[in-house]
């Protein structure tokens, strides 16, 4: 479904991606690891479309897309979840779902309908303003957001970063409940999270991919993921 071949990425004349492959199939879960600036953002970025390749190249559903436009990108079916958790914090949590809908000509009650589906709590939320919500539930409403318009493939940075323990828990369950139904690669440091989800894991380091664990062991072996982090 996703096939990125040995892409170099760079800001300026800084190149901060080195060579990257990496094999996506349709229904799949992969995690990204790796220390801050080891590159898992700029990689996502890059296959969102916001950082033009300047080796290498990206390829979704049998196309080219390396440098594609962002929104067009999404359109494809390709969605990206920001690490900030930023919403439009003035609206409704409706109002926000409503603004996901109507570029892919979705009924807002279908969008809603998605994120009841993997978070029924979010209904008493619905015509609270976004910003009044706790980091979480933004998380959860921003992935939620992502759901609508039935993408192929959602691109989630750093999904539990700075949320409590319980609320990391709601995040664990929102992903668990979505396996399967739509590709997804995740950067991740919550080494729990990505050892009780992730069918891979590739582990980045200095822009590049340096290990990748595909067994069930290695994936739950977190002294030796640690190393990496």
């Amino acid at each position: 479904m996703l096939s990125v071949k040995n892409i170099d990425v760079a800001y300026g004349h800084a190149r901060v991606l080195h060579d990257i492959s990496l094999e996506l199939e349709a229904g799949s879960m992969v995690f990204m690891a790796g220390r801050n600036g080891a590159g898992k953002t700029t990689f996502l970025k890059s296959i969102a479309g916001f950082m033009k390749p300047v080796a290498g190249s990206i390829s979704f559903l049998g196309k080219d897309i390396s440098g594609m436009a962002p929104e067009k990108v999404a359109l494809m079916g390709i969605r990206y979840v920001f690490q900030d958790k930023r919403v439009f914090s003035n609206l409704t949590v409706r109002e926000n779902l409503e603004l996901a809908a109507y570029p892919v000509k979705e009924k807002t009650s279908q969008a809603i309908e998605k994120v009841m589906s993997i978070y029924p709590k979010m209904e008493k939320f619905l015509n609270l303003r976004a910003g009044s919500l706790s980091g979480g539930q933004r998380q959860i409403l921003l992935i939620g957001r992502a759901l609508v318009g039935d993408p192929k493939l959602l691109l989630v940075d750093e999904p539990t970063e700075g949320l409590a323990a319980g609320t990391i828990n709601d995040i664990l369950n929102v992903l668990a409940m979505m396996k399967g139904r739509v590709s997804m690669i995740i950067v991740e440091q919550n080494l729990s999270v990505v050892g009780m989800l992730a069918e891979k894991v590739y582990i980045m380091r200095e822009g590049k991919i340096v290990q990748t664990c595909t067994s069930k062991e290695e994936i739950t072996d977190k002294q030796r993921l640690e190393q990496y982090l």
